[in-house]
């Protein structure tokens, strides 16, 4: 993989902060959106706006060899919310690269727009899906199912509970994961100009039937160190849950109605049939490992 510049969004989040230390580990030069002022960081040329500020969109875009679209909301106090972030924000995103002569897009997208109906997030991220799919760009789209990985809040609230001994997840039902540094190594490969140009693609840590939700956090307790009781919450206790957690925090909320229904579905891995290549990709962590240093990485930072 030749080195080239890079413009990226959400590189202050999550996934974006796992994407750009590989992509500069790799070699690349990175553009990167922020609303907030950045410390200096070689390879990287922080470029202040945001998704809603088209003139700033332009100005990432501008010299990259390819965009890598990674921001996006992910909860939402309403369904505006998650129009203003995943489809208005993705749509300015496609006009900047046209507009730059920027042709490789690479968008990040999520399982969940397979099943737009299940949820308000689902079908944004369906409607983004679709915005790409219309654009004469040089695109492949990835669509990851849940990410782990040092850095991942939302999925440290599992290893929180893995220390009580009883661990709460949803109801009967299987998924796949995926570490974010592998999710980033792919991100990365399809930076190249035709890289499955015009395809969806889905990856996951390469376990043939993915994972029960029961079994995710038996092996985040194991991670641990410990031992836990894995029990099913019934959807309405989740649904309860929620109406809880918006009296307690109001639009911060995080277990939204919305995700009660994206949670509830019983099967969120990937169809195998959109893999990528395996000459283009193939996993490199182990999950039980991956867990595990991801475990220690919390510890390290006074998270656990």
């Amino acid at each position: 993989m030749s080195n080239k510049t890079i413009a990226m969004t959400g590189a202050t989040g999550f996934v974006g902060a796992t994407l750009l230390t590989q992509a500069l580990a790799a070699g690349h030069q990175v553009r990167a959106l922020t609303r907030r002022p950045q410390a200096p960081r070689p390879g990287v040329t922080w470029v202040s706006g945001a998704l809603d500020q088209p003139d700033t969109l332009l100005q990432l875009a501008q010299g990259a060899d390819a965009i890598i679209h990674v921001a996006g909301v992910v909860n939402a106090p309403d369904k505006a919310g998650f129009i203003a972030g995943n489809i208005a924000g993705t749509q300015a995103m496609v006009a900047a690269a046209h507009a730059a002569g920027v042709a490789r897009f690479v968008h990040v997208s999520s399982l969940a727009a397979r099943a737009p109906h299940l949820s308000v997030y689902g079908w944004s991220k369906a409607e983004a899906e679709s915005v790409v799919a219309a654009s004469a760009l040089d695109w492949v789209m990835v669509r990851p199912p849940w990410v782990y990985g040092p850095g991942d809040m939302d999925t440290l609230d599992m290893f929180r509970m893995a220390r009580t001994g009883l661990m709460l997840v949803p109801p009967e039902g299987r998924v796949s994961i995926i570490h974010a540094e592998d999710l980033s190594r792919l991100l990365l490969a399809l930076t190249a100009p035709g890289a499955a140009e015009g395809h969806i693609l889905e990856a996951d840590d390469g376990v043939p039937d993915g994972w029960t939700n029961k079994s995710v956090a038996a092996a985040i307790a194991a991670a641990m160190g410990r031992s836990a009781l894995v029990l099913s919450t019934p959807r309405p206790l989740l649904r309860l849950g929620a109406w809880a957690d918006r009296l307690l925090r109001g639009p911060k909320a995080k277990l939204t109605p919305d995700r009660v229904r994206y949670f509830c579905h019983p099967d969120w891995r990937i169809d195998r049939q959109h893999r990528p290549d395996p000459a283009l990709w193939t996993p490199q962590i182990e999950t039980a490992s991956g867990l595990k240093a991801t475990a220690e990485t919390y510890r390290a930072a006074g998270l656990l």
